[in-house]
């Protein structure tokens, strides 16, 4: 795996600059990717994803926490209040690699900073004016996992938007503050993480810190970072290697596969996506398509996703994955409806729209999503489109990927919100 160390020298310092990752950090990596070292304003990472604790199970779910340690990047003190929203909010995920597919298993609710300690973990710390209610320049604040995984402090991600980093004080409580064991933590299907269930699987641990003063700043692209962790016989994760500073956990799977390429998609005026693809042959005639879209900070989310496919071209074994919300949130945990549609000349997964259910399964932030089919043809590089779930303009965003179809789009007027079949 690569080191953390390795990673800062070249992506956070190095020639690349904001131009490629693409070159430095393995083949088919993010383009127009930000740099992260070094910003104007506050700018906090996630320096360290230094431990994990397992609460228990109930049923066929197992809970988990992650510990994450900050750190200030940039040139601004980060505001640290517990008691209003002026403080980060922390995401916690878990994916595994298992058959040449990455998928996201389980999310956590946001835990609620508070006190910052402003150590040295991570750079030397300027000591900043107001002391813990801020996170000074270079300096590191570490949450064990048993702290990520305190009720009391886990919030819906329901009530952020995570471009803005905004959020309502007092936040809500899992399962309206009358815990369980699973209440707000990370959780997960417990065969998915069974070893003897798993051969060969490789599992990682993801961490977001969001808050506003950061995102104002522009400088929430870094704000994730990811981790490779094996699972212990009693179930419990072990840190391995080195936390990769600055990306998701999306890019693990470049790491591990080089046919894996991995965009930055941008959504006008709002908040990033990242696309990972690759097409394998199966050696009978037909092509694999593999896609992961994972919504680092869009509020306005994803409602649907296409490729595009030539006429004649036949499709099986579609599929999609996706990780669902649970200790109270308001969201339909129904599966996207998968579409083959040769006369329009795609291949689509989709929601509700907003209009027909404002809580709809939509990919929102901090969460990865998976979609595939075979196909009886070969690869070219075609447009895919992801439809944004909130209304607004654009309506959808489109990217490179491969492709059973070169497809020449055409502008769909809703994102493929409605029901929209305009051809390719």
């Amino acid at each position: 795996m690569t080191t953390k160390q390795g990673v800062r020298g070249i992506f956070f310092r190095g020639f690349c600059g904001v131009a490629l990752i693409l070159v430095c950090a393995g083949q088919g990596v993010a383009e127009d990717a930000t740099n992260v070292e070094g910003a104007i304003g506050p700018d906090v990472v996630v320096f360290d994803l230094f431990d994990t604790y397992r609460w228990g199970a109930s049923g066929d779910t197992s809970a988990y926490s992650v510990g994450t340690e900050s750190c200030n990047r940039g040139d601004d003190p980060v505001a640290w209040i517990s008691s209003n929203n002026e403080h980060p909010v922390i995401a916690q995920n878990l994916y595994r690699l298992k058959d040449g597919r990455l998928e996201q298993l389980g999310q956590s609710w946001l835990k609620h900073g508070f006190v910052s300690i402003n150590g040295n973990a991570c750079d030397t710390c300027i000591s900043p004016p107001n002391g813990g209610a801020q996170l000074g320049v270079g300096c590191s604040d570490p949450y064990w996992a048993s702290l990520n995984g305190s009720q009391s402090r886990l919030g819906p991600r329901s009530e952020v938007n995570a471009f803005t980093g905004e959020y309502p004080m007092p936040h809500s409580e899992p399962d309206g503050g009358s815990y369980t064991t699973l209440s707000g933590r990370l959780l997960v299907d417990t065969a998915d993480v069974t070893p003897a269930s798993n051969a060969g699987a490789v599992y990682f641990v993801e961490g977001q810190y969001v808050t506003q003063d950061d995102a104002g700043a522009g400088n929430s692209i870094n704000n994730a970072s990811y981790r490779e962790v094996s699972v212990a016989a009693n179930l419990e994760l072990i840190p391995l290697d080195s936390t990769i500073e600055g990306m998701p956990a999306i890019f693990a799977w470049n790491t591990v596969d080089p046919n894996v390429t991995v965009r930055q998609v941008e959504v006008g005026g709002e908040g990033v996506f990242y696309l990972a693809y690759k097409a394998s042959d199966n050696g009978n005639g037909t092509w694999r398509y593999e896609y992961a879209l994972f919504n680092l900070n869009s509020h306005r989310s994803a409602g649907s996703f296409a490729v595009p496919i030539a006429a004649d071209t036949v499709i099986t074994n579609a599929g999609f994955h996706d990780v669902d919300s649970h200790s109270g949130e308001p969201y339909d945990p129904t599966n996207w409806t998968i579409t083959v549609d040769n006369g329009a000349g795609r291949v689509i997964w989709s929601t509700d729209d907003f209009f027909t259910d404002e809580n709809a399964n939509a990919l929102r932030w901090g969460t990865m999503y998976n979609f595939w089919f075979d196909a009886d043809a070969s690869p070219q590089s075609g447009g895919a489109q992801i439809g944004l779930f909130r209304p607004g303009s654009p309506s959808f965003i489109e990217e490179a990927v491969l492709a059973p179809s070169a497809g020449t789009s055409l502008i769909f007027s809703d994102g493929f919100e409605s029901g929209d079949t305009t051809a390719w």
